[in-house]
């Protein structure tokens, strides 16, 4: 995880995303952040041919405002840098999302650091809506920190797992990439109080999926807390996790996973930072 990207529009919740990731990045040993903005216009430039100068005259101003918002920003946090991580700004035209799976591409993203702001359904929908967008659609690792999250070194991360088809689609490799960064111990939580006749079924898992993390020694815990959530906070307060790796799926307990799914509401109220990582 060498690069990190961070988006922001640099209110509050973003600004604490910022230093959260750059205190990742030096226990992680990253080599580069990006802070990355997006701008767009408040109508189309080119739908009212009557008035293309104002268009043009308008995106012009948002481009300046963006480039310089960023190198304000860059400048606020220099002091916090150590010299052996290079930061960078980037300013784009774009949508946001779309804007950064092409980055991804681009400069070789390893991670995305994004806020969030939890609270009533309003704030949910409202402010929620462009990183849960992000890590539905972007394939790179996304965490989610939660808005007065405060960095905490990594010693312990807990895997959200619903032991279905674990070989097919546990995304091994960059949680493995976390684990040797951060050297923390792997904690793996099964919460299930529906389908509870299947022990064999998740004995079998269980043991593939401490087969696909052989020699980390993962610790297995199992649950049937019908309120998923606050079994997750329970379980993180009880075992001191610093971060949640959740996995999104098109079956089995994610099922619909940014409809109000388990997932979408972990983001909102966890009270550590959330990682979501495609399979």
């Amino acid at each position: 995880m060498k690069t990190i990207l961070v988006p922001t529009d640099f209110s509050a919740t973003a600004k604490n995303a910022t230093d959260y990731a750059i205190e990742l990045a030096k226990q992680i040993q990253a080599q580069r952040i990006i802070l990355y903005n997006t701008y767009q216009t408040g109508f189309n430039v080119i739908a009212d041919p009557m008035i293309p100068a104002l268009g043009a005259l308008d995106l012009e101003a948002l481009k300046e405002g963006s480039i310089e918002a960023l190198e304000n920003f860059k400048n606020e946090l220099k002091d916090s840098v150590p010299a052996n991580i290079s930061l960078e700004t980037i300013s784009e035209f774009a949508l946001l999302t779309d804007g950064i799976i092409e980055l991804t591409k681009a400069e070789n993203i390893n991670l995305i650091v994004m806020g969030i702001t939890g609270g009533g359904a309003l704030q949910e929908n409202l402010f929620g809506s462009n990183t849960i967008n992000v890590a539905k659609n972007v394939k790179v690792p996304v965490l989610i920190i939660p808005q007065n999250a405060k960095f905490v070194k990594f010693d312990s991360v807990l895997l959200a797992c619903d032991f279905h088809k674990v070989v097919e689609s546990t995304p091994v490799s960059p949680i493995k990439q976390l684990l040797d960064a951060t050297k923390a111990k792997l904690f793996v939580l099964h919460i299930d109080n529906i389908n509870k006749e299947n022990a064999q079924d998740v004995k079998f898992e269980s043991l593939m999926l401490d087969t696909l993390f052989e020699g980390y020694h993962p610790e297995f815990h199992f649950s049937d807390d019908p309120d998923f959530t606050e079994s997750i906070n329970e379980f993180v307060v009880e075992k001191q996790i610093d971060l949640i790796i959740t996995i999104p799926k098109k079956h089995g307990l994610f099922d619909n996973i940014f409809k109000r799914s388990h997932t979408k509401m972990l983001a909102f109220h966890s009270h550590v930072p959330l990682m979501v990582i495609h399979d």
